[in-house]
């Protein structure tokens, strides 16, 4: 099979960027996998393809940029060009730009390959029906949030159109089904990254680091975490350092260094700025506890299941997907009010000042990691792949829900 897959890929700043990276990375290794055609977003230095071992021929073709109004056309002359079997769209919302009209026309590009006769799956990350809009930080406008819904379900339609939709939680398919009367969606979990060896769970000499990873600015806010961090550290003796790990939202440039300032004053906080695919393993590693200081979530946590992957224990806001998203895969974790930074200390508190409890808590979430691998995620998209070739043969329609029966089995 010669497939194709439209991301954005390191080192893209993109979003999805980093999952876009591990699909490659596993797809790379399936057997029934000729080739891989990555159709990926310019970037000024080269692609990471440095991966260790064998694995079949990755084609790079950079033909679009973040909020380009061309994507739409040099994305299809692209795949029209390379003649893939089989395309997979790594998708959300804001993938091809954070304007809407770029955004708008790249999330139309399942709909022309599935007009070219071409084996489609899209996998959607978030679904608009559970953004809170005003928290995720699109619009707090209630006229504006009714025009983004109008276009979401418009866009969506399009994203839809695809042999099948492919989204991370349960309630996606039942919310998507329901509205839209609709049988190509497909639940296929989000996996962990890696599965390196277990932990000894074990902390590094000196301060206890409080971690928070991601691009902050809009539903992610630092705020709560470093007003939580000092409750703690005037009822207590612990030695804590805060750790922003990652960069600005795309959608709030300046937000962490406005952070810096407004902050100055409280001692041992390091940010990080943007990390390194290879610096990812000791930042969880290095960690007391994986904060996640969300006011809203927008899909799957690829961030919980970093954590998992390298045995951390997590502090969690109890709202929306992250609650769902939890409970189906088998993570666990302190929960707090999303807006309430005494109940946020509280939970950080538990965690670290209990290291039994602690490790308890980190061994569930590598359990849970490791039963999920990226590479069990990747073969159910070629089983997909392989039901979406035959049924163009046969002239039948998949059953989605003998398929996901199957491939639990």
């Amino acid at each position: 099979m010669k497939l194709a897959i439209v991301t954005a890929y390191p080192p893209s700043k993109v979003t999805l960027t980093e999952y876009g990276y591990y699909l490659v990375k596993h797809f790379r290794l399936q057997e029934e996998v000729t080739e891989l055609i990555l159709i990926t977003d310019r970037t000024d230095g080269p692609k990471d393809l440095n991966f260790k071992g064998e694995g079949c021929k990755i084609t790079v073709k950079e033909c679009w940029s973040f909020n380009s109004y061309s994507n739409i056309f040099s994305i299809s002359k692209t795949i029209s060009k390379v003649k893939p079997d089989a395309v997979l769209f790594n998708l959300q919302f804001l993938k091809f730009g954070d304007k809407k009209i770029p955004a708008a026309m790249g999330l139309m590009l399942p709909f022309i390959c599935k007009t070219k006769g071409i084996p489609t799956i899209s996998l959607l990350h978030n679904i608009l029906e559970q953004v809170d809009l005003e928290n995720a930080g699109f619009t707090n406008n209630k006229v504006l949030q009714s025009i983004y819904n109008f276009i979401g379900t418009t866009l969506t339609k399009f994203v839809l159109a695809s042999d099948i939709l492919a989204v991370t939680i349960s309630k996606y398919v039942t919310t998507l089904e329901k509205k839209y009367k609709v049988k190509n969606v497909a639940l296929i979990p989000h996996g962990a990254f890696e599965t390196p060896p277990e932990p000894d769970f074990k902390l590094p000499e000196g301060p206890k680091q409080i971690m928070a990873f991601g691009k902050f600015g809009t539903y992610k806010k630092v705020e709560i975490l470093i007003e939580a961090v000092e409750e703690i550290r005037a009822r207590t003796n612990e030695d804590i350092e805060i750790v922003i790990a990652g960069t600005d939202s795309p959608n709030t440039p300046g937000y962490l260094e406005e952070m810096k300032q407004k902050y100055s004053h409280v001692p041992q906080i390091r940010y990080t700025g943007y990390v390194a695919e290879e610096d990812v393993p000791k930042i969880f590693g290095d960690s007391a506890v994986t904060v996640f200081p969300y006011t809203s979530t927008t899909g799957s946590s690829g961030v919980l299941h970093q954590a998992g992957s390298y045995g951390n224990a997590v502090a969690l806001p109890d709202l929306g997907d992250l609650s769902v998203l939890v409970k189906e895969e088998g993570y666990v974790g302190e929960f707090f009010d999303a807006h309430d930074t005494s109940s946020l200390a509280n939970a950080i508190e538990k965690i670290i000042t209990d290291d039994s409890y602690r490790i308890h808590l980190a061994k569930q979430n590598y359990k849970a990691a490791c039963s999920l691998p990226m590479s069990a995620i990747t073969q159910m998209y070629i089983d997909y792949f392989k039901a979406i070739q035959k049924s163009k043969k046969t002239g039948f329609n998949i059953d989605i829900s003998t398929m996901e029966k199957k491939l639990v089995h």
